[in-house]
């Protein structure tokens, strides 16, 4: 069986400051940088991605591989006109190139807009269906898809990560093969179902390693021994400010009434349970304190997580509101990291280890009401950025951050970075010398993923809203695309609809 794999991933919130460009795609960061044909195979090999675990799987399959192209970049703002045309123009010009293929499998998130589709997966669809005619096509998509009708009704198979931290990306890639190879062995099948849901679900609530979002996606498997051939949940994207912004359910059997009836009966319980993905939320000032109290207890590692400035979510991770708090508190053995600051990382390394600098960090973007904080840290340690993940989440990951830094003001520690990178993995902090569960607090620019490799260590997390991009409540964002009667927090309000 001859299988076209490649991939074109990017997570937009719309409210961010910064575009992802065709450079920011070709940059390697934790996962590689654009790569095309016979490199793409060993490139992702090992990596918790989705191509490479349906590339595994399918060699076990007896697939043949027919490498197209994959590219990721952080989550941003709008992924440029420019970057899309010719990333998709170079994937289409090699499966046009092809010949006597099986089958095309698609490594997507779900969640791309560009400066000129609000739907860049369903118009990624729309081209490659054009180019393989009835083929089946099977996308692995994020957790986070804002999935809409297009790409349900362009792919033969929309199958979803189930947890949030995504520790089963390539697992999910596996599943994809498997999928697709019932389709070719088996045929179509028949049961289609595709509904959304009325209300936009806030990151920080979504995580699967607790409730609600736990039970329900583990409720996804249970569809599945009820007759389900697959099943999804995508908890959607909340701050994309498109017409199919939010949740949705897919689910294929092998009847359109078995699928109906299972998808209907999912939504009814994702809805008896909206109110609980609230969740919970710490002022930064109230955070720091109540770290500060409980590690004057005993009890630490104390984690917080700057949600606000997530780099998975579309911020640049160079915001230092909770930075701020932390100094001014005097925060005893407390380290944030990674601060993405490019500059003064450059100037540390320059001064050298040992030296007393003074610094403005942070606040790069020049989001309106930041100002860089301004200090007299001590450079303690320096390093070159490239090591590999050993977290669940970013597990073989082999990092290029650039010129990294450790700094330290007092009894606070600060770590640099010269790439975007959200800080879920512990080796972000021991290439910098710092082993996470010694400290008594630890600050990390990361909304859920960071749970996956911390949470075992900390004797609490809890979540601050330090200024950012990314707000936790969506009632502070300036919808002005969204679908009217979505419920822009779990229990409202409702979007009003598109305006001018």
């Amino acid at each position: 069986m001859r299988i076209a794999v490649g991939g074109f991933q990017h997570e937009t919130n719309t409210f961010a400051p910064s575009k992802a460009t065709y450079a920011d795609f070709t940059t390697a960061g934790a996962w590689p940088g654009l790569t095309r044909g016979e490199k793409l195979l060993p490139a992702i090999a090992g990596i918790n991605i989705p191509i490479a675990g349906f590339c595994a799987k399918g060699k076990e399959l007896d697939f043949e591989l027919v490498p197209l192209s994959w590219a990721q970049a952080t989550p941003s703002a709008q992924v440029t006109e420019d970057a899309f045309e010719r990333i998709v123009a170079q994937i289409l010009e090699d499966l046009e190139a092809a010949r006597n293929l099986d089958g095309v499998y698609l490594d997507l998130h779900g969640a791309m807009v560009t400066e000129h589709q609000q739907d860049g997966e369903g118009e990624i669809l729309r081209r490659v269906r054009n180019v393989v005619g009835e083929l089946p096509i099977v996308v692995s998509l994020d957790l986070h898809a804002n999935a809409t009708p297009e790409m349900f009704e362009l792919s033969d198979a929309l199958i979803a990560y189930r947890t949030y931290p995504h520790v089963d990306m390539a697992a999910t890639g596996a599943r994809c093969a498997h999928y697709l190879h019932r389709l070719l062995k088996q045929g179509a099948v028949a049961g289609r179902a595709y509904r959304q849901l009325p209300f936009l679900i806030p990151l920080t609530g979504g995580c699967t390693m607790v409730d609600p979002a736990g039970s329900l996606y583990k409720r996804l498997g249970e569809l599945e021994r009820q007759g389900a051939v697959s099943a999804s949940f995508n908890a959607g994207f909340g701050p994309a400010d498109i017409w199919h912004c939010g949740p949705s359910v897919q689910v294929y059997a092998a009847r359109q009434g078995e699928a109906d009836s299972l998808a209907e009966g999912y939504v009814e319980a994702v809805l008896a349970r909206e109110a609980e993905f609230a969740g919970g939320i710490y002022p930064a000032r109230e955070a720091v304190a109540y770290a500060k109290e409980q590690a004057a207890k005993g009890r630490t590692p104390i984690v917080i997580a700057d949600t606000q400035d997530n780099p998975g979510a579309g911020g640049n991770g160079d915001t230092v509101g909770l930075l701020r708090e932390l100094i001014e508190q005097d925060a005893p053995d407390a380290v944030l990291g990674i601060l993405y600051d490019p500059a003064s990382a450059a100037a540390a390394h320059a001064a050298g280890v040992g030296e007393t600098v003074d610094f403005a960090l942070g606040s790069i973007s020049g989001l309106p009401g930041h100002a860089p904080l301004e200090g007299r840290f001590e450079i303690v340690a320096l390093g070159d950025g490239r090591f590999t993940g050993t977290g669940p989440f970013y597990k073989g990951a082999r990092m290029q951050l650039g010129p990294m830094a450790r700094l330290r003001l007092g009894g606070v520690e600060v770590l640099l970075t010269s790439s975007k990178q959200q800080a879920a993995d512990q080796e972000m902090f021991r290439h910098l010398g710092v082993e996470p569960a010694e400290r008594e607090i630890v600050a990390l620019k990361s909304s859920v993923h960071f749970r996956a490799d911390f949470q075992p260590i900390a004797a609490e997390v809890i979540v601050a809203a330090a200024p950012g991009p990314n707000p936790v409540d969506h009632r502070d964002l300036d919808y002005r695309n969204l679908r009217p009667g979505v419920r822009l927090m779990p229990g409202g309000p409702e979007s009003k609809g598109p305006r001018a």
